[in-house]
Protein backbone atom coordinates (compact mmCIF):
# COMPACT_ATOMS: atom_id res chain seq x y z
CA UNK A 1 0.00 0.00 0.00
CA UNK A 2 2.75 2.03 0.52
CA UNK A 3 3.78 1.86 -2.53
CA UNK A 4 0.25 3.17 -4.51
CA UNK A 5 0.57 5.83 -2.00
CA UNK A 6 3.69 7.14 -3.12
CA UNK A 7 3.35 6.42 -6.76
CA UNK A 8 0.25 8.70 -6.17
CA UNK A 9 2.07 11.31 -4.73
CA UNK A 10 4.39 11.44 -7.39
CA UNK A 11 2.01 11.58 -9.60
CA UNK A 12 0.37 14.82 -8.39
CA UNK A 13 3.64 16.40 -7.48
CA UNK A 14 4.59 15.94 -11.46
CA UNK A 15 1.08 17.02 -12.34
CA UNK A 16 1.19 20.37 -9.80
CA UNK A 17 4.62 20.97 -11.56
CA UNK A 18 3.24 20.54 -15.17
CA UNK A 19 0.30 22.59 -14.65
CA UNK A 20 2.38 25.61 -13.01
CA UNK A 21 5.22 25.09 -16.08
CA UNK A 22 2.57 25.04 -18.56
CA UNK A 23 -0.11 27.87 -17.38
CA UNK A 24 0.21 31.07 -19.21
CA UNK A 25 2.72 34.07 -18.25
CA UNK A 26 1.84 36.78 -16.07
CA UNK A 27 1.63 40.07 -17.72
CA UNK A 28 1.69 43.20 -15.76
CA UNK A 29 -1.95 45.26 -16.14
CA UNK A 30 -2.06 47.27 -19.51
CA UNK A 31 -1.81 51.07 -18.49
CA UNK A 32 -4.67 53.08 -17.03
CA UNK A 33 -4.63 56.14 -19.77
CA UNK A 34 -7.22 59.43 -18.92
CA UNK A 35 -9.51 60.09 -22.11
CA UNK A 36 -8.78 63.00 -24.45
CA UNK A 37 -9.61 66.09 -23.08
CA UNK A 38 -13.21 67.57 -25.11
CA UNK A 39 -12.60 70.90 -26.08
CA UNK A 40 -16.14 72.70 -27.25
CA UNK A 41 -15.53 73.55 -30.92
CA UNK A 42 -16.91 77.72 -31.46
CA UNK A 43 -19.74 77.09 -33.76
CA UNK A 44 -18.76 77.39 -37.43
CA UNK A 45 -21.25 78.92 -39.83
CA UNK A 46 -21.42 77.55 -43.97
CA UNK A 47 -23.37 77.92 -46.63
CA UNK A 48 -23.53 75.44 -49.91
CA UNK A 49 -25.77 75.46 -53.43
CA UNK A 50 -25.27 73.13 -55.94
CA UNK A 51 -27.33 72.14 -59.64
CA UNK A 52 -27.24 69.64 -62.06
CA UNK A 53 -29.10 70.04 -65.41
CA UNK A 54 -28.76 67.19 -67.96
CA UNK A 55 -30.80 67.29 -70.50
CA UNK A 56 -28.64 64.09 -72.55
CA UNK A 57 -29.85 62.23 -69.82
CA UNK A 58 -32.63 64.19 -68.26
CA UNK A 59 -31.08 64.78 -64.83
CA UNK A 60 -32.11 67.55 -63.12
CA UNK A 61 -31.63 68.32 -59.19
CA UNK A 62 -30.05 70.30 -57.10
CA UNK A 63 -29.78 71.37 -53.35
CA UNK A 64 -28.73 74.61 -51.29
CA UNK A 65 -28.44 74.80 -47.54
CA UNK A 66 -26.96 77.46 -44.79
CA UNK A 67 -25.86 77.41 -41.32
CA UNK A 68 -25.60 79.90 -38.60
CA UNK A 69 -23.21 77.29 -36.46
CA UNK A 70 -26.32 76.21 -34.56
CA UNK A 71 -29.67 75.73 -36.70
CA UNK A 72 -29.74 74.39 -40.72
CA UNK A 73 -31.82 75.29 -43.23
CA UNK A 74 -31.94 74.14 -46.60
CA UNK A 75 -33.79 73.02 -49.54
CA UNK A 76 -32.85 70.36 -52.67
CA UNK A 77 -35.20 69.32 -55.73
CA UNK A 78 -35.07 65.99 -57.43
CA UNK A 79 -37.06 64.99 -60.64
CA UNK A 80 -39.14 61.78 -59.82
CA UNK A 81 -39.01 58.73 -62.60
CA UNK A 82 -42.92 59.34 -63.26
CA UNK A 83 -42.09 62.80 -64.40
CA UNK A 84 -43.10 64.94 -60.73
CA UNK A 85 -39.94 67.13 -59.48
CA UNK A 86 -39.88 66.21 -55.58
CA UNK A 87 -38.96 70.01 -53.12
CA UNK A 88 -37.82 69.33 -49.67
CA UNK A 89 -37.42 72.62 -47.78
CA UNK A 90 -36.54 71.35 -44.56
CA UNK A 91 -34.50 72.67 -41.31
CA UNK A 92 -33.13 71.28 -38.24
CA UNK A 93 -31.68 72.46 -34.65
CA UNK A 94 -30.69 71.16 -31.20
CA UNK A 95 -34.48 72.04 -29.90
CA UNK A 96 -37.07 70.61 -32.47
CA UNK A 97 -34.72 68.13 -34.44
CA UNK A 98 -34.99 67.52 -38.46
CA UNK A 99 -38.48 68.95 -39.97
CA UNK A 100 -38.93 68.37 -43.30
CA UNK A 101 -41.73 69.79 -45.88
CA UNK A 102 -42.13 67.74 -48.86
CA UNK A 103 -44.27 68.52 -51.70
CA UNK A 104 -44.24 67.52 -55.34
CA UNK A 105 -44.90 69.41 -58.77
Amino acid sequence: MAGVKSVALIVIVVGLACRTSLSSPQYPPPPHYAPAPHYKEPARPYSYAYSVDDDYKNLHFSADETSDGNAVKGSYQVALPDGRTQNVDYSADHYKGFVADVSYK
